[in-house]
């Protein structure tokens, strides 16, 4: 076990996805007490087992992380059970579908009464849609930090790891809500670095290229199991030529978490892509 995370309390939201499932139980394997939260019992509930199985320490927690309420609550709940958080990775957050256009550019057919019906474009967007995307993104991971930074500044120390995308600096297609929220993010990471620096905060991000997750799936693959025209488009665009396995994430996860390795390492943003932001398409 790394005695740099052995007994610390680290908390990560998303934690039931394939990215942070992955983090959750490295962190238990190196000794933390991992905070699984999250929206799905049942997926937490899976990394848990995975964690007690192989003799780690976790707790399973399913909480919006857009309630500040129940955010405080937890914090409160973690605090009194194992301590102050040492370590908060923010991996909550995603898209919608129906934040998502059909089109990938303009077209004059959108503004027409007999369009094509499954037609989508940027000017039929459902603003609620569009907006819980952003909510989930930003407040998402804004509130957390209100909720366990403190502990973090009344310990004099902490590191934060926020969930970027590549799409926070190349925004793709069909996507605006998505990567409209995943650049603030960006930008939130390194204001946030900035100011709890005093504290002996250190605040980082990490920006995962394409990794297939259950949702990405329908997007990137065919029924057949080939690649769909997307897949393909960015198979084209990504050095590497594959798409990433989540274990991959974990080298620049734990090097950004590191008080010794990374310890005058905060506010910037890692990608792990396999190029993708590299390549210019051309």
């Amino acid at each position: 076990m790394s005695e740099l995370f052995e007994n610390q309390v680290a908390v990560i939201t998303g934690a039931g996805g394939v990215l942070c499932s992955e983090i959750a139980l490295k962190m238990a394997e190196l000794g933390a007490k991992v905070v699984l939260v999250g929206r799905t019992e049942e997926k937490l509930q899976k990394v848990a087992s995975g964690i007690l199985a192989a003799g780690g320490t976790c707790m399973v927690r399913t909480v919006d992380v857009t309630n500040e309420e129940a955010m405080n609550r937890l914090a409160d709940e973690v605090l009194k059970v194992w301590g102050p958080c040492r370590y908060l990775i923010n991996g909550a957050g995603g898209n919608n579908n129906k934040a998502i256009t059909t089109n990938f550019t303009y077209e004059p057919e959108e503004l027409e009464m007999n369009k094509p019906g499954d037609m989508v474009g940027f000017f039929d967007l459902d603003l609620e849609v569009f907006e819980s995307v952003i909510k989930t993104n930003t407040l998402g991971t804004v509130i957390p930090v209100r909720a366990f930074a403190k502990q973090m500044a009344k310990e004099g120390r902490g590191s934060i790891l926020n969930f970027a995308s590549m799409n926070s600096t190349r925004p793709l297609t069909r996507v605006p809500a998505y990567a409209m929220s995943k650049a603030a993010v960006v930008n939130f990471t390194q204001w946030l670095a900035t100011y709890l620096a005093p504290a002996g905060i250190r605040v980082n991000a990490v920006a995962p290229g394409f990794f297939v997750n259950d949702r990405s799936r329908k997007i990137l693959y065919t029924p057949e199991g080939g690649l769909s025209k997307r897949g393909e488009n960015i198979m084209s665009h990504t050095p590497m030529g594959r798409f990433g396995d989540p274990k991959e994430l974990l080298g620049s996860v734990l090097w950004l978490l590191d008080d010794e390795k990374a310890g005058f390492v905060t506010g910037t943003t890692v990608a792990v892509d396999g190029g993708f932001l590299a390549h210019s398409g051309i």
